[in-house]
């Protein structure tokens, strides 16, 4: 049974009366908002300014007998329950399938905003108690079942991005990017791994998930860091290092910033067609129910994206005292605007011949949900229509049904993935949950 029909009772009732005195009411208006916020050229309506920001609480509830809804032509099951904290899903060439079932560490409480929103995320169940590992999956049959569940990985630090590079094992865990030695087949790695780089992590450690991606060929890798505060709250010394995506060389450990700017990169992938890297990035909040609109972007070397000083190229944040406008200047435009508070966590382009032929070359995007829109925006999986290596469309609708008719989460989606036959995979941390959607037939 999932812990998630557990938590509404976590929250103290104080809390949750003020978690909906603070969540106004929107016109219904705010749906249309939501569709011109989609694509290269999103609205963005005059910001706003709160002493404390409207939250709206999406209780959890179990799935029971329900899974998600998926788009015509496709079918969805569950291949793996029960896990805890399922964020990251990686397929090794021999088909096993990797899942890291993570949490971030405790955060300190700097303003009362922190504790109230403590209380929200533990009602929404979010932040629970991760299992610190990676599990293996394999031989997952049409009915489902793997032959094989086991512990592949553990005693990890809030692990959250990996990548297998030739027979080294990547982790990125909060605090350092970790090599493993891979042997061909292995369910379980027993080797000490090697400290290969130091990344920016406590005592705040505001955005602890980093992300990480290889490149094409393998010699670098690319290590998305996430801001240390919502809009530098905690000072710009705390930021040292981040809002940044890293290139690290594999063989020297030598670290470089690719690019700057951006407020969380929480999904990384090249895109086949031109070979550029492409991210996802969870926007800053505060500034209204539509502002400002999380994206997909390519990452150009060099570029700066805005963060904290300015969203969507030169749109002045007013809270960021003093500005800087030459960095401003400067700042580069997002190529694809997913609409505000969806907080993107998973992205993957399909290669694949499984699925139906209009998702090849598109980019599969998990949504994992709003906590301060009225309504609710995100919990769902999209995908991006792509075309000679640029996005060519609206998002779609692919895996939905993550809230009930009552505004409840059942569940929420984080790291998409594909199978070696090519079907997409998803990791649901609410409902603990590894989901595969593949074609009706």
């Amino acid at each position: 049974m999932s812990r998630s029909h557990f938590l509404p009772s976590l929250l103290p009732a104080a809390a949750l009366a003020l978690a909906l005195v603070l969540a106004p009411t929107l016109p219904a208006a705010a749906e249309n908002i939501v569709s011109r916020q989609i694509g290269p050229d999103p609205y963005l309506p005059a910001p706003k300014q709160y002493l404390l920001p409207p939250m709206e609480l999406a209780p959890a509830r179990p799935w029971g007998d329900a899974v998600p809804g998926v788009a015509p032509g496709l079918r969805i099951q569950a291949i793996a329950r029960h896990l805890r904290n399922p964020r990251v899903l990686y397929t090794l060439p021999d088909g096993d399938i990797l899942v890291v079932e993570t949490s971030g560490p405790t955060p300190p409480i700097n303003r009362p905003k922190d504790l109230v929103m403590g209380w929200i995320h533990k009602a929404a169940g979010v932040g629970l108690p991760g299992g610190q590992r990676i599990t293996l999956l394999r031989g997952i049959g049409a009915d489902g079942v793997p032959t094989l569940r086991t512990v592949f990985l553990d005693h990890l630090h809030s692990p959250f991005g990996v990548a297998l590079v030739g027979h080294d094992f990547y982790v990125a865990d909060t605090d350092a990017l970790l090599r493993f030695p891979y042997v061909d087949g292995e369910t379980r790695i027993t080797a000490p791994g090697t400290r290969l780089l130091e990344l920016p992590a406590g005592p705040i450690d505001h955005h602890w998930t980093k992300s990480l991606t290889a490149s094409p060929d393998g010699r670098m890798l690319y290590v998305g860091i996430g801001s240390n505060s919502n809009i530098t709250e905690n000072g710009l010394a705390a930021e040292r290092g981040r809002a940044d995506i890293w290139e690290v060389d594999r063989a020297t450990g030598f670290s470089r910033t690719y690019a700057t700017g951006l407020r969380n990169p929480t999904g990384l992938a090249f895109e086949p067609a031109s070979g550029k890297l492409w991210a996802v990035v969870n926007e800053r909040d505060e500034l209204g129910p539509d502002l400002v609109p999380d994206y997909l972007t390519s990452v150009q070397p060099g570029a700066f994206y805005g963060w904290p000083y300015s969203y969507w190229g030169d749109h002045l944040d007013p809270r960021v005292k003093p500005q800087r406008p030459d960095l401003v200047a400067r700042a580069v435009v997002p190529d694809y605007g997913l609409s505000s508070h969806v907080a993107p966590l998973g992205l993957a382009f399909y290669e694949g011949g499984a699925l139906p032929a209009s998702y090849r070359g598109g980019a599969f995007v998990s949504e994992h949900g709003s906590w301060d829109r009225d309504p609710l925006n995100g919990y769902k999986v999209v995908f991006v229509p792509f075309r000679d290596g640029r996005p060519d469309g609206k998002a779609q609708d692919v895996v939905t049904g993550f809230l009930d008719g009552h505004g409840h989460a059942r569940g929420r989606p984080v790291g998409v993935a594909f199978d070696k036959a090519g079907d997409l995979l998803l990791a649901d941390d609410l409902g603990d949950t590894v989901w595969r959607i593949s074609p009706a037939q």
